[in-house]
């Protein structure tokens, strides 16, 4: 009667391993390998995509200022009003 959860389903041909989380290493080669592998990407990427990043930066920037002073009042078409 009193089943576990584990024990719900019986499921032949499967294998399956575990292993106990008290036997594992929470951070292993954090620093001797983790931190390189973390560089080496960030390198191997950054130059395909910051390009494209600046530019539409640089393009969004450009638009707002285009924008702003597109908006903005010319003095010199009021001089003759009353």
């Amino acid at each position: 009667m009193g089943r576990h959860f584990g024990d719900l389903a019986k499921i032949r041909h499967v294998i399956t391993y575990s292993l106990s989380p008290f036997e594992q290493r929470a951070f292993p080669n954090y620093f001797s390998k983790g931190i390189p592998n973390v560089w080496r990407r960030f390198t191997s990427s950054v130059f395909k995509v910051a390009p494209p990043m600046i530019c539409m930066y640089l393009t969004y920037t450009w638009g707002n200022h285009v924008h702003s002073e597109g908006k903005r009042k010319v003095a010199a078409d009021y001089e003759n009003e009353k």
